[in-house]
């Protein structure tokens, strides 16, 4: 077992893990709250908001931590702590939202913005990163796994490691960030390895995979749903094979993030021949949050000590407005107090000096007891002109169930709000190469959602009458991202599209030959 043999060997073992298990949530969190607010309170943020103050209030009962950390530090959105404190990051100034110079910065794959966002990466942040990482690989101990398994490749499919440097700080995907300085131990498994990882030109570094994919035993595969089936599809094409373990008989993992991969799920497993194991991690631009810890769940363990402190918002009417933004004195919760079932938004602080920040994920308990999560979908990723308050976890569950009923390979889709006269309509567009009649398709995903959420079938009967579907080329999608400069790496098409990019990607279809 040369993998698990060599963490092992570098003095690495479980005992992080096994601390979380066995260990009060609200105890380890607080633990981490200290251990950054003692680390940045020399900073300019640190002093600002008094962390000296906060510091004190450990040494009390109860929490009174909280309620000194609740009052004293505002909440912030990446608009907000950009403009009042990371510009100072990307200029060079040092000690200012946490210790020492910013190097790095990841830039988002922009779903829900106009424009990529900037955030700090700290050397903190990649070890916290890495040793997140570190415990996922271990946590395959827990699966029926061959020893032969852990001596086989590993494909990382990501944005490139030649990062743009402007004389101050460096820049690019996350992957590429990390990729690029993953541990010499580990380099022996990664693949495509250093040359072909620097290449930021997605199609040819796909050609490139695609060139070396014969001279290598790839046993586990890392990446963006989407892209790897498109690079898989690639490889089957190349050398005329019937599946993908043709070529890689012993690919047994597949590690996925930053989508939900269930609509994908039908599609993806006509290139096998054999089952994977599938491994959800969360891990944004702003930190590892969670990974997949055990098998045959669909949730994942939210990791609670290593580099961040979590509060919890309720996502409902009166924490949020129509357009997924805080209204003021919105309910905010610490980890003891979550519950079970109940959708909320996540507020972060971190080594890398985000604080209290609003990440955009929407999240939802499965087990409180350990800790298991599932992504819903993104406070601004969802539909509610009327009160329907459709989720993205509605929208992927709907395409998933449909894509079973109707055998199709649906690779992506998007929903637009449009105003229908003094009235609502929902316009979906699925990308899929089967043949499918429209407006059969668009009743079956109507009734999945009806079934799904009550407050979407008690709108359809009011101010949402219509809703439409147009099926185009899957193709349309990637090259809408590729416009954008979001092609391959963990950039994603957003589920639900608003403002500015909706008018963007309907000129798009028009300039396309598409009938809206």
């Amino acid at each position: 077992m040369a993998l698990l043999g060599t963490l092992l060997k570098k003095g690495i073992r479980l005992r992080e893990s096994l601390e979380q298990e066995y260990s009060n949530p609200l105890e380890l969190q607080k633990l981490e709250l200290k251990k950054l607010l003692i680390l940045a309170k020399d900073t300019e943020f640190g002093k600002k908001y008094q962390f000296d103050l906060i510091l004190k209030e450990f040494k009390k009962p109860n929490n009174d931590f909280y309620r000194a950390f609740n009052s004293l530090i505002p909440i912030y959105n990446y608009e907000k702590i950009y403009n009042e404190w990371w510009y100072r990051l990307k200029a060079g100034e040092k000690n200012i939202t946490w210790p020492g110079e910013i190097r790095y910065f990841a830039l988002t794959s922009g779903t829900s913005g106009a424009s990529s966002k900037y955030i700090p990466i700290s050397k903190e942040m990649v070890k916290a990163i890495r040793k997140t990482g570190v415990r996922q690989i271990l946590s395959l101990s827990k699966y029926d796994l061959p020893d032969s398994l852990f001596t086989k490749g590993i494909l990382m499919l990501g944005g490139s490691t030649d990062l743009e440097f402007n004389g101050t700080y460096f820049s690019g995907d996350l992957s590429g960030i990390t990729a690029g300085r993953l541990p010499i131990w580990f380099q022996r498994f990664y693949k495509p390895g250093k040359q072909i990882s620097k290449n930021k030109n997605w199609g040819d570094k796909l050609e490139q995979i695609v060139e070396m994919a014969p001279k290598w035993d790839i046993g586990i595969i890392v990446g963006v749903p989407a892209w790897l089936q498109i690079l898989l599809e690639k490889i089957i094409e190349r050398y005329a094979l019937n599946s993908i373990h043709d070529i890689w008989p012993n690919l047994q993992i597949f590690v996925h993030g930053g989508v939900s991969f269930e609509p994908y799920k039908r599609g993806f497993e006509k290139l096998l021949s054999q089952p994977l194991i599938y491994m959800e991690t969360y891990l944004a631009s702003e930190g590892f949050l969670a990974f997949q810890a055990l098998p045959d769940r669909r949730s994942m363990r939210l990791v609670l000590n290593n580099g961040i402190f979590y509060e919890f918002v309720p996502f409902n009417d009166e924490n949020f407005d129509e357009n997924g933004e805080f209204k003021e004195k919105a309910q905010i919760l610490k980890i003891d107090e979550v519950e079970e079932g109940v959708d909320y938004a996540i507020l972060i602080s971190t080594c890398s000096g985000a604080w209290r920040y609003q990440i955009g994920d929407v999240i939802r308990f499965e087990s409180v007891e350990e800790n298991e999560i599932i992504i819903t979908g993104r406070t601004k990723h969802f539909l509610s002109l009327c009160g329907e308050h459709l989720s993205m976890d509605n929208m992927n569950r709907a395409i998933e169930l449909v894509s079973e009923e109707m055998k199709l390979n649906i690779r992506e889709f998007t929903v637009l709000g449009l105003p229908d006269g003094s009235l609502f309509r929902h316009q979906w567009f699925v990308g899929t190469e089967d043949k499918v009649d429209q407006n059969q398709l668009m009743e079956k995903i109507d009734q999945y959602l009806k079934d799904l959420n009550d407050d979407y079938i008690t709108e359809r009967k009011h101010a949402l009458k219509r809703v439409s579907c147009r099926v185009i080329a899957p193709s349309l999608f990637y090259e809408w991202m590729r416009i954008h400069g979001k092609e391959g790496g963990q950039n994603k098409f957003p589920r639900v599209l608003k403002g500015d990019k909706m008018n963007d990607w309907l000129d798009f279809l028009k300039s396309n030959g598409v009938k809206l």
